[in-house]
């Protein structure tokens, strides 16, 4: 999973629950979490992380899809070393990385770039598309969890637009497991939609219920299968993350119905 702001129609974001601690609930929306992407990564995997109208039916280049993911990564990562210079830049986590359109781009800054996504058939794109020498592993994970990881063990966690693609429960389960898997020092980089804008796709998605939207997003727009879409405060974040601290929220581009923050913060120690 991944997705990146870019121009897109229709019930879902442009480009890119309800809170339990069962296990079991967890489990089940994490299966149909992986039965949508994995189809999704069967079809039409690079509209599925970047979705634009243009580019239904394999219209992406490959070449200027992974250019997009430069574009992003680059700016992020100088804001970031400004914010978190102890973030160093040994090892990092790209969590949801889909096709692989940033864990290429992050290859250019680490050293080694780990990407972890639910879906097999988007890492086997992801694994074509490897432009990084044998830099990226590619890793299939279908748990709740970040359990496949040792405490400590990257110097940075970046994902964009793909938490909100999860139930409530998973994403904030995942957002803990970020913090657990970062260096003391290190940092997260987390683009997350922060509101629904009072548009009336944005409202739709505040208020139908879901079933309904992917309903919509099945019969009328003729999905593969169906994105959900929540948003996630920073002010929650912050909550889940209370040994963390986020030292910078920026807005950026999210299209005519999402507000989006990519916020930055700091794992333990460090000035």
């Amino acid at each position: 999973m991944a997705s990146s702001p870019r121009t897109g129609t229709g019930f879902t974001q442009p480009c890119s629950g309800t809170v339990t601690s069962t296990v079991g609930v967890m489990s089940v929306g994490l299966e149909q979490v992986r039965r949508d992407w994995t189809r999704l990564g069967s079809t039409e995997p690079l509209w599925a992380v970047c979705v634009d109208p243009d580019k239904r039916d394999g219209g992406w280049d490959d070449e200027e899809f992974l250019a997009s993911g430069r574009a992003e990564v680059g700016p992020t990562l100088a804001r970031l070393d400004e914010l978190v210079p102890t973030a160093r830049r040994d090892r990092v986590l790209d969590f949801g990385c889909g096709a692989g359109r940033l864990s290429n781009a992050l290859a250019d800054h680490f050293d080694r770039v780990v990407g972890v996504d639910i879906s097999a058939p988007m890492l086997a794109e992801a694994r074509r598309l490897d432009r990084s020498g044998g830099r990226i592993e590619f890793v299939l994970n279908e748990r709740p969890d970040l359990s496949l990881f040792e405490d400590d063990s990257f110097d940075v966690v970046y994902t964009d637009l793909v938490l909100q693609h999860l139930p409530t429960d998973l994403a904030e389960g995942y957002v803990r497991e970020f913090a657990r898997v970062v260096r003391p020092g290190g940092a997260l980089v987390l683009g997350v939609p922060e509101t629904e804008r009072r548009t009336f796709k944005g409202l739709v998605f505040r208020y139908v219920p879901w079933p309904l939207v992917a309903l919509a997003q099945r019969v009328v727009l003729s999905y593969p299968a169906p994105m959900r879409m929540h948003t996630l405060r920073t002010a929650r974040l912050a909550a889940l993350l209370p040994e963390a601290t986020i030292v910078a929220s920026d807005a950026y581009w999210g299209g005519d119905h999402w507000r989006h923050l990519r916020h930055y913060v700091r794992i333990g120690g460090g000035a």
